[in-house]
């Protein structure tokens, strides 16, 4: 069975247990160690936190502009909490603060800023072309390379330049949180951490690659199912990587994301 005739259906990725815990479901184990969460759907989680968090305190018609997610350590497949404060209140910009915590530790931070929606729409362009659509992509299986439950939630059409060099589109019918709906935001920011994967410069058995932030530049709101990630990976000589997406959907540009890499050559690989 290929990634795009899996289904999951009555599954999602985190179960809330009251307040702001939650517990994460089998289809978030991670890539590197499947013992542990893959990160990308907590960074889903907290987007549709503080989007949650800005309706209930009737907090006006502002938009995500940035996101930046700082990852301090692995999350087990545990339940967790999350805190959330305002920085910085405004009327027309707004920073916000969210924080995944396990067992006492600060686990991932989430600083964003909300900015005042303002009518763009006649200077709106970008000289960025658009992805070819999914359909002209040939399926790809992100678990022909990764262990884990989250890349076999997901389903990909791939086409790869080169190792570090692909354009690709993930889809998932896994709900992010049970028993309630999230916006089409929070379902991309709980997709695209898997950039990072998409197109390995070598293999894992060679070196690891992990991200240490996720820093997320959004133009607008997205539509649409399907994600487009046209990514590149880099590698520095001296242990520094970066794997730089400019992020689609099917109308087009919908932002950019950059993630920081750790490159550690693996013994004998």
């Amino acid at each position: 069975m290929n990634a795009d005739e899996r289904r999951h259906d009555d599954a999602w990725y985190f179960e809330p247990l009251g307040g702001l815990r939650f517990a994460p479901s089998r289809h978030v184990g991670g890539g590197w160690n499947p013992r542990e969460q893959h990160i990308a759907p907590a960074f889903g989680l907290l987007t549709h936190l503080l989007e949650r968090h800005l309706e209930q305190r009737g907090g006006g018609d502002l938009v995500l502009g940035r996101l930046c997610f700082d990852i301090h350590g692995v999350l087990p497949m545990d339940a967790f909490e999350v805190e959330l404060d305002v920085v910085r209140p405004g009327r027309t910009i707004e920073s916000v603060e969210a924080r995944i915590v396990h067992g006492g530790r600060t686990a991932v931070v989430l600083r964003a800023w909300w900015l005042a929606r303002t009518d763009t729409a006649a200077l709106a362009a970008t000289p960025e072309p658009p992805l070819p659509p999914p359909d002209a992509l040939p399926p790809w299986d992100f678990a022909s390379v990764w262990p884990g439950g989250f890349v076999r939630s997901v389903r990909a059409r791939r086409r790869e330049q080169a190792p570090g060099r692909c354009v690709c589109w993930v889809d998932t019918d896994v709900a992010l949180l049970k028993g309630e709906p999230v916006s089409a935001t929070a379902r991309l920011m709980g997709l695209v951490d898997i950039a990072n994967g998409a197109t390995p410069r070598v293999a894992p058995d060679r070196a690891v690659f992990p991200n240490l932030d996720l820093t997320a530049h959004l133009l607008r709101a997205p539509v649409g199912a399907w994600v487009g990630l046209d990514t590149s990976v880099s590698f520095g000589p001296g242990g520094v990587g970066l794997t730089h997406s400019w992020i689609h959907d099917c109308d087009g540009l919908v932002g950019v994301v950059s993630q920081c890499l750790t490159v550690r050559p693996v013994v004998g690989g």
